[in-house]
């Protein structure tokens, strides 16, 4: 068997073992580096030469984390929140919290929407909206399974179907690697062609929210995040929320979250709103609360680095076209599984579409499939695994803010329920917008 399926298949038993991620990417590594014809010695340099190719994204999260944090010790994520916890205590009862609870999911959907296209942050927004929220959603009773579908589905379908902002660049990347290949189509025709795609994640999202996770789910209240009185200083305020634009001007400007978050956090000195040893606790506490997500991130490097060095990626998408022979709906299919399991090694559908377009583009035109068919396939087969994956950041980033007051376990609660509300989804329509278009 192929050494890439053997190692992702090691690291995401693991995890759902409950072995900490880490541990199953530096085990999978080492498995799949063996079995692809690398001795011990390079297997372990290839793993840790590539741990310095996220090096940068690390800093990235860490920094986020440390100007997150400090943002919400000076109030102003708790002020903007206060107003909507005192609605719920309101008269109205059962069916005025309803529509809180509506309330909340959809300004939670349309602000990790918009981290993707309008305001393209990614999940810089996470840490610093969602753990002053947690009060709330524990007196809403939301589920938070819920809550990572919703911020997930925010966090892919945009990039996959809207070609602005992350959407630019994956689409850009499909549209240059397509032809690379041989296969040179419009980069109108990406968006049209990902439409079928996109309604498999709208439906895994409304199963999620009506279906699955519609119940109360009860969680304990941790004292920090159970203040009912904000302390409120209108000049910290200020100087916070002149923070957050010129961390959000700085970052989109010089495209850097680590630039973006030293200038925020700069702001923050320069002002007085952070003060000597109690800012420098805040930052180190804040530093400590992405921790997880560089951790994951630099192993996830280090893996991923080390499937590339067997060659057996590119083994796994040629011996997946020989087995197809002639059949159109089992080429679909194939490649799109082959996909799924390449992203969620790796991570990254921006990283898979040039790994599978070279072989995938030759066997669309063999096959007969169109242009806008084969858009589809490669479009969907990079995007599956962003969602379910432990090593991706749309589910890290999720975890990063359910997960700040200890409550919310990373595989169980993000990967597994992302995996099968949206991974599914999208082999079911990826696989008729092939078949049709």
């Amino acid at each position: 068997m192929n050494a890439v399926v053997i190692s992702v298949m090691i690291m995401l038993l693991l995890s759902l073992f409950r072995i900490h991620v880490v541990i199953a990417l530096a085990a999978g590594a080492i498995v799949g580096g063996l079995l692809g014809g690398l001795s011990l010695q390079e297997t372990v340099q290839t793993f840790t030469e590539g741990l310095g190719d996220s090096a940068s994204v690390a800093l990235s999260y860490a920094l986020l984390g440390a100007f997150a944090f400090v943002i919400g010790k000076t109030g102003l994520p708790d002020l903007l929140i206060q107003s909507v916890i005192k609605l719920s205590s309101k008269k109205g009862g059962d069916q005025s919290k309803k529509k809180l609870k509506a309330l909340i999911i959809i300004l939670v959907l349309i602000m990790a929407c918009f981290s993707q296209n309008v305001i393209p942050v990614h999940i810089a927004f996470i840490p610093i909206l969602i753990p002053p929220l947690l009060k709330l959603f524990n007196e809403l009773k939301i589920d938070r399974r819920l809550i990572a579908n919703v911020l997930t589905f925010g966090l892919i379908a945009p990039y996959i179907l809207l070609p602005v902002g992350f959407g630019q660049i994956y689409q850009g990347i499909i549209v240059e690697n397509m032809a690379i290949s041989g296969l040179t189509v419009d980069p109108s025709d990406v968006p049209l062609a990902m439409v079928i795609p996109v309604l498999g994640l709208a439906a895994g999202l409304i199963l999620a929210v009506f279906v699955t996770y519609r119940k109360p789910k009860i969680y304990e209240d941790v004292q920090e995040f159970t203040q009912e009185d904000v302390t409120v200083n209108k000049r910290d305020i200020g100087f916070s929320i002149l923070a957050v634009i010129i961390a959000l001007a700085i970052q989109i400007y010089l495209d850097s979250m680590i630039f973006g978050a030293l200038a925020g956090i700069v702001t923050l000195y320069v002002s007085r709103t952070v003060k000597g040893k109690q800012g420098d606790e805040w930052l180190t506490e804040g530093m400590k609360m992405m921790a997880f997500i560089g951790f994951v991130m630099l192993s996830a490097y280090g893996f991923a680095n080390v499937m590339r060095a067997t060659g057996e990626v590119e083994t796994l998408v040629a011996d997946a076209a020989r087995y197809i022979g002639n059949q159109q709906w089992l080429g679909a299919l194939v490649m799109l599984l082959v996909g799924l399991l390449v992203t969620m090694g790796i991570g990254s559908s921006f990283s898979t579409v040039p790994i599978i377009a070279t072989i995938f583009v030759p066997l669309c035109i063999e096959l007969g499939f169109s242009p806008m068919a084969t858009i589809a396939l490669i479009g969907t087969a990079g995007a599956l695994g962003d969602a379910g994956s432990p090593v991706s950041d749309s589910t890290l980033g999720p975890t990063s803010g359910l997960n700040a007051d200890g409550q919310h376990n990373h595989i169980w609660d993000t990967v597994v329920p992302t995996f099968i509300h949206y991974n599914l989804p999208l082999i079911v329509f990826g696989f008729i917008a092939a078949m049709i278009l």
